[in-house]
């Protein structure tokens, strides 16, 4: 997104040139326009992006979050793949404020390179704008900055900002949280945003091909697959059970995010004959020799979100899920413990 004060482009404290600035906002006013909700203020192009709290809460918190792709970059700009980056960029950030129970609401982004491509800028702001579209929230503003000398040419670097609100006695801080709760994965689209930086070693080290087929798909194509946003679902789940707590599975794997939301004196049995690797996943453990606990520790091996919930609702949490086209999988249960949160493979 670029700053606009009034109708004119102002592109001097970014940097930018003005022609290609200019170009790329006629580019992406009409993407941009199609994420705003009711609460959007204004257009694109002021210093600050307005939003209007919605009404209907009585006591709302507000959620923010913000990340980045990682290496994932690296790989996008050597296919030369740049649409589906900006999937990645919101759903690394609104996941992350779904494990607090909170609607988003609205989302900002950083876009940096050595010299603005405005096909390829295009290119990933229409990504952000359809990672907003799926998480029902809008892009309201960001920066585009040119900083010759910091990138080599054709580079760029890319970062996000994200708001969503929740009651506040409906906040997910895993208080309730008891052993007998069950455990209920909600499958990943593939990798998602981490374990890139192996992934690439793996690649140069093997000379691997990325034009090769895998399960019928180039091997480029499923490593750039993008991150599922699991705002529908969890919605869904949210306004029909209760939910005790929600585990958002990046860089660490369950291995190490389960126990993030586990209070103390609680940990987790998983059941591994629930955890069935992908034909990527299989492909990435064989190409690197990988052990299953460093799989287990660094990918989320085919699980992207996982619910807690109480035995009692199960069942209908799975239906939700299944609803929602999602194959969830029972990966286990909490178990009392006199050490701290820990995940235990079973």
């Amino acid at each position: 997104m670029l700053e606009k004060p009034g109708d004119t482009m102002d592109y001097r404290s970014a940097g930018v040139d003005i022609e290609a600035g200019n170009t790329l906002v006629d580019r992406i006013k009409p993407i941009v326009r199609k994420t705003h909700i009711p609460g959007v203020l204004g257009g694109i192009g002021g210093f600050g992006g307005l939003f209007e709290l919605p009404h209907g809460y009585s006591n709302p918190v507000l959620v923010s979050g913000t990340d980045g792709v990682g290496t994932k970059l690296k790989l996008a700009l050597e296919i030369g793949k740049h649409d589906t980056v900006g999937i990645d960029l919101v759903g690394m950030c609104v996941n992350d404020i779904l494990v607090c129970g909170a609607k988003p609401l609205y989302f900002l982004d950083y876009y940096a390179s050595g010299k603005l491509d405005v096909g390829i800028a295009s290119e990933v702001i229409k990504g952000i704008a359809d990672g907003c579209v799926q998480s029902g929230m809008a892009l309201i503003g960001g920066e585009t900055a040119e900083m010759p000398g910091m990138y080599h040419n054709g580079e760029y670097d890319l970062a996000g900002f994200c708001v969503g609100i929740v009651e506040k006695n409906r906040i997910l801080d895993g208080s309730t949280v008891e052993p007998g709760d069950l455990l209920i994965g909600i499958p990943s689209s593939g990798l998602h945003s981490n374990g890139y930086s192996l992934v690439r070693k793996i690649i140069a080290e093997k000379h691997i091909d990325l034009t090769q087929l895998l399960a019928g798909s180039p091997l480029s194509d499923l490593l750039l697959e993008p991150t599922r946003i699991y705002v529908n679902p969890i919605t869904q789940i949210l306004a029909s059970i209760q939910i005790k707590a929600l585990s958002h599975i990046t860089g660490g794997g369950i291995t190490e995010n389960l126990p993030r939301v586990l209070p103390k004196g609680v940990s987790a049995e998983i059941n591994l004959e629930s955890i069935t690797f992908s034909p990527l996943f299989t492909w990435l453990q064989n190409a690197g020799n990988i052990q299953q606990d460093e799989m287990l520790r660094t990918f989320n091996c085919g699980i992207g979100m996982i619910v807690c919930v109480g035995s009692e609702y199960q069942h209908r949490c799975m239906e939700i899920l299944e609803r929602c086209g999602y194959q969830a999988k029972l990966l286990g249960q909490l178990v009392k413990t006199d050490a701290e949160p820990k995940v235990n493979y079973v």
